[in-house]
């Protein structure tokens, strides 16, 4: 596998820089398994966070937590509720963290007309599913998603288990057939 193409290299010319936007977007920082459980999805989209520099910190400590989030629309902008982002113990003295304060998303003006056309007149809600990087900067991906009922919620499990008690009879089988 070969590294992107350096854009400037070090003071040490055996390891050049790489550029972060030649970066491949990485594995989710935090996760919110309980949007798929909840809601059915319908469209994905990917916004970027107006953040502190103690937030950015707290990020890349894995400080995070998107269990409760939502997306609301304020005034044609949007704006991510119920992230809680902890400070780190080693936070400075002169920022005084607020773990659950609301953050701005940032979006084209169209996309963001277009979710609201969705969102208002069809019934659908915007919910967080993660948070990852991408281009050395940390970006949410919000989903266009409809409630569950509370017996598709019951079909969902039923599903799951089914498929669990399946892997274990095959698993079984093959233990049994050598």
């Amino acid at each position: 596998m070969s590294l992107p193409t350096p854009y400037r290299t070090s003071a040490r010319q055996d390891q050049p820089r790489v550029n972060p936007k030649d970066l491949k977007p990485s594995a989710p920082i935090a996760e919110n398994r309980r949007a798929r459980y909840d809601y059915h999805i319908e469209e994905r989209h990917e916004a970027g966070m107006v953040l502190d520099g103690w937030e950015i910190k707290a990020i890349r400590a894995g400080q995070v937590q998107l269990t409760d989030g939502y997306v609301v629309i304020k005034n044609g902008e949007l704006f991510l509720i119920g992230c809680r982002i902890n400070a780190l113990r080693s936070a400075s003295t002169h920022v005084v963290p607020e773990p659950d304060r609301t953050k701005k998303l940032l979006m084209h003006k169209q996309e963001i007309r277009r979710l609201v056309g969705k969102v208002e007149q069809r019934g659908f809600t915007l919910v967080p599913l993660n948070l990852h990087y991408k281009g050395g900067r940390v970006k949410v991906e919000i989903a266009l998603a409809k409630g569950k009922a509370q017996h598709d919620k019951r079909d969902d499990q039923k599903d799951k288990d089914w498929k669990r008690e399946q892997g274990r009879l095959m698993r079984q089988r093959v233990g049994t057939s050598t």
